[in-house]
């Protein structure tokens, strides 16, 4: 789709973990976040409408860039993870292709001070495309740092102007904050520059690279791939994803890490720290005026022939833990059958019977994706 799009100048901006083995359809079917931070986050924000094939028969809603006419046809489907349908087509807002871009590393002693220089950043129109805040283990773990600060991966693009201004008034809030910023890349139609940005002067075209922005690039490109490798080296991974509002991040990143380091050493044998301790890292994903998604990766010995086991021992806890402390079970990747029993302690129980009521007006015999979201059994 993107290579069709490219032709004529344009593209989606949808870019999840998953791109290379993902479809339209499974996006849409999963409420799938894509890759930048900040605005359309989300599949949600660039769908115009579905057509979906129902076992009671068709279901298509009208094209239109807005409407006020009851609950949304599209919602319905969108993240219905193919209870109620097989997406088969749909119309996506799709817009031309960036020509000017930059992007910068900026550095932080404290993590919740970085934490309110992108809260700043979300609150002040500035729709950044990269605002991912890494703290200094994360930083360590994909080779965007050295462990020894927090890292703010920082980032503009825009189709029709230069961004220069936009990351100029981002980077005063970091400075602000505390943060320390690296060289600024930027590139435009008339070519690619490196530049330094130092204090609150212009950018100024100079050599050079900022080696943390591509280091994790690629290593967030390559992520979802290296599970079952640490695992035959005897690595257990897991990562938990979730979304918490600005007034309670504070504590809920407190009590997720510490419950994380604890289920993990208790599922491996292991102390929580020293040598051979599991190590629990945290990334901010996507940020909105009124919160973020907090992004935790745990990393522990794996128990030869009970990974299983152990790593359902550490994914319980930590499920619990972002539900106890209101936090999302899935920000962005879905529910299943992985978080089913955490989805159903979040959502409504009266939204539970709606679309219960739903699934079985459009598949009375149950037979699309059955257990998935809810229980069918129930319906008899």
């Amino acid at each position: 789709m993107e290579e069709q799009l490219r032709g004529h100048g344009l593209t989606l901006r949808h870019f999840p973990q998953s791109f290379e083995h993902s479809t339209l359809g499974g996006w849409i079917a999963t409420r799938a976040g894509g890759h930048f931070a900040t605005l359309e986050t989300h599949i949600d924000d660039l769908v115009e409408s579905v057509r979906a094939i129902t076992p009671r028969g068709r279901w298509e809603s009208r094209r239109l860039p807005g409407s006020g006419a009851g609950p949304s046809p599209d919602r319905l489907l969108i993240g219905s993870e193919g209870i109620l349908g097989v997406i088969a087509d749909a119309w996506v807002r799709v817009r031309p292709r960036p020509q000017f871009k930059a992007s910068v590393s900026v550095a932080f002693d404290d993590f919740l001070r970085a934490a309110g220089a992108v809260r700043e950043i979300a609150q002040s129109g500035l729709h950044p495309a990269n605002c991912r805040l890494l703290d200094a283990a994360e930083a360590e773990l994909t080779g965007a740092g050295d462990g020894s600060a927090h890292l703010l991966i920082l980032g503009f693009e825009s189709a029709d102007h230069p961004v220069d201004p936009w990351m100029g008034i981002a980077l005063k809030a970091a400075r602000d904050h505390g943060g320390t910023p690296g060289d600024v890349r930027t590139s435009s139609p008339t070519g690619l520059k490196y530049a330094h940005e130092a204090k609150n002067g212009p950018i100024d075209e100079q050599g050079g690279t900022d080696r943390p922005v591509d280091t994790w690039r690629g290593a967030f490109l390559l992520a979802p791939y290296l599970r079952d490798t640490f695992v035959a080296c005897g690595v257990l991974s897991e990562t938990f994803e979730t979304a918490i509002t600005w007034d309670r991040f504070e504590e809920f990143h407190a009590t997720v890490m510490e419950t994380a380091r604890r289920a993990a050493s208790e599922a491996s044998g292991v102390p929580t720290d020293g040598p051979g301790s599991p190590r629990v890292s945290c990334r901010l994903t996507h940020v909105y005026p009124d919160g973020a998604a907090p992004y935790f990766t745990v990393l522990a010995p794996a128990i030869r022939g009970g990974e299983v086991e152990q790593w359902d021992e550490i994914k319980a806890a930590v499920s619990a833990a972002l539900i106890d402390a209101g936090g999302t079970i899935t920000h962005h990747h879905a529910v299943g059958r992985d978080h089913r029993p955490w989805y159903d302690r979040q959502r409504p129980d009266r939204f539970a019977d709606a679309l219960r009521a739903a699934k079985r007006e459009l598949d009375p015999g149950a037979v699309l994706n059955p257990g998935v979201l809810i229980d069918p059994a129930r319906d008899a």
